[in-house]
């Protein structure tokens, strides 16, 4: 792994982890839904007008439009729009870490269900992950912590796991990635649409930070890492690129705290070092 791969990795993780804090920010200000479906078609909307500029095609293999159906539906509408919502109750720095157990859920269900061979040091980080959750939301919850909300999340990272497995069945981009990228959002925007106008009152408190997050979310954590994910995974492969997933407890809690204000404990620091450790030896196992 060169030292361009290892800054587009960190990069990657970076901007990821920040989509929590950015999102807390806009739940506090504009209804969750509502906000996550516009975010959602403007950035669709950018990213096919940066495909046509660039050339790119819009026809897809049926396996791509598969996965990007299913994509757009289980990251898009339910991952994200449950965590919106549940962020109106739940800190950023505990969607992160609920969140940040998808490459754990991922090869538990490839071991489970789909009878994938994993290594003794796979296994262990599996434990030593799912452990340091653990005590990360029964010290969280011992102070009040809202269980809907964090029911939320829980389904939320099911449903990320769900359209990370389905993205094995994709066979590459062929080189119509922003279009793929942009089509997976508008989904997305168009499946949140109907509960947003159901339970949903478009009420917006206007305010410099709601402009600014929302702006951050669309052009960010919407576009930025998504296009960099792809190209890092690119670049050394899909198994080497999800090893920088462990970073994510650490990115999403550190920036929680720096600009959030929100308060850490013991447990969460060693918490958030068993997971980190987790999933390192989760990934660091899948390669040859």
């Amino acid at each position: 792994m060169d030292l361009r791969a290892i800054l587009m990795g960190l990069a990657f993780a970076l901007m990821w982890s920040s989509a929590f804090t950015s999102a807390r920010m806009i739940v506090a200000d504009a209804p969750p839904l509502y906000a996550l479906s516009l975010r959602f078609l403007i950035s669709g909307l950018i990213g096919i007008a940066i495909a046509r500029a660039l050339g790119q095609s819009w026809v897809l293999t049926p396996a791509q439009w598969r996965a990007t159906i299913v994509f757009g539906i289980s990251q898009n509408a339910l991952y994200l729009g449950l965590n919106f919502v549940a962020m109106q109750t739940v800190e950023a720095s505990v969607a992160a870490i609920i969140a940040s157990s998808m490459p754990l859920l991922v090869a538990l269900s490839g071991w489970l269900i789909l009878r994938e061979y994993l290594r003794p040091l796979a296994i262990a980080g599996l434990f030593a992950g799912f452990a340091g959750v653990a005590l990360i939301m029964g010290a969280r919850i011992t102070g009040g912590l809202d269980l809907f909300g964090v029911g939320l999340c829980v389904l939320g990272v099911v449903s990320l796991t769900v359209a990370t497995m389905s993205m094995r069945g994709a066979s590459g981009t062929g080189g119509n990635l922003l279009t793929i990228v942009g089509m997976q959002m508008l989904v997305g925007a168009a499946i949140l649409i109907v509960p947003a106008m159901l339970l949903e009152v478009p009420e917006v408190n206007w305010t410099w930070q709601l402009v600014g997050a929302f702006s951050y979310t669309v052009l960010v954590p919407g576009l930025a890492a998504t296009w960099v994910w792809f190209l890092l995974v690119a670049r050394i492969g899909a198994v080497q690129a999800a090893t920088f997933h462990f970073l994510n407890p650490f990115f999403g809690v550190a920036i929680a705290a720096l600009l959030l204000g929100e308060v850490l404990g013991i447990f969460d620091v060693i918490g958030v070092l068993v997971i980190m450790g987790g999933i390192l030896a989760v990934q660091r196992a899948r390669i040859p």
